[in-house]
């Protein structure tokens, strides 16, 4: 299921670009209510985002908690490496172009469906 937000324009609009706010926290909110139900064995956060860190440590805290990892581009903007949330030791599924390509959700979710 696709969950969107609006976007927000700065004031000085083209000049700095717009920003999707509150993504990060639905994301977030869904791992770890994901994870309490488990519905997943295995939960990948595909993000560079290290504001999701809080989520991967209250799924972790679970007890028989699902197994948890991040993806992310292996590029120098990259923040993921292999990361420690309390005490555990997450794998980063570090993904190149080609890997990106093989992946890719070529989607348009802005139709409507048929």
């Amino acid at each position: 299921m696709v969950i969107t937000r609006p976007l927000r324009y700065p004031a000085d609009w083209p000049s700095h670009a717009a920003e999707e706010k509150g993504i990060d926290v639905a994301l977030a909110v869904d791992f770890v209510m994901m994870a309490v139900r488990r519905e997943f064995d295995i939960g990948v956060i595909m993000s560079t985002d290290t504001d999701l860190k809080p989520a991967l440590e209250a799924v972790v805290s679970l007890r028989g908690n699902p197994r948890c990892e991040v993806a992310a581009w292996n590029g120098p903007t990259s923040h993921w490496r292999r990361i420690t949330v309390r005490s555990a030791r997450l794998w980063c599924h570090r993904l190149n172009e080609q890997d990106y390509a093989a992946v890719a959700d070529l989607t348009d979710y802005n139709k409507e469906p048929v």
